[in-house]
């Protein structure tokens, strides 16, 4: 059985950000991640430098930085985090 779709996974520190979001965030967030699986690279979203395989889409003020694995069919969730702390480490 060929699928198109992706495998989503979480870092285990994104899954507990993801946790910590409010309800509602959580839902749109969640059905943003969820439509990543059927389209990794939908509009709107952006490849972040200095990275050869890591993108970005927004929520409102929230960001979601993942990575496409292209060859596994697998995208990593890294970070899910409002928009002033996404790029901190």
């Amino acid at each position: 059985m060929a699928s198109n779709s992706y495998t989503l996974r979480f870092k285990n520190s994104a899954a507990k950000e993801f946790r910590g979001l409010s309800k509602e965030l959580r839902q749109r967030v969640g059905e943003a991640i969820d439509r990543l699986s059927l389209n990794p690279r939908p509009e709107g979203m952006v490849k972040l430098q200095g990275s050869d395989n890591l993108y970005r889409i927004r929520i409102g003020d929230y960001r979601v930085v993942y990575i496409i694995d292209d060859k596994e069919k697998v995208i990593l969730i890294m970070r899910v985090r409002h928009r002033r702390d996404v790029y901190q480490n």
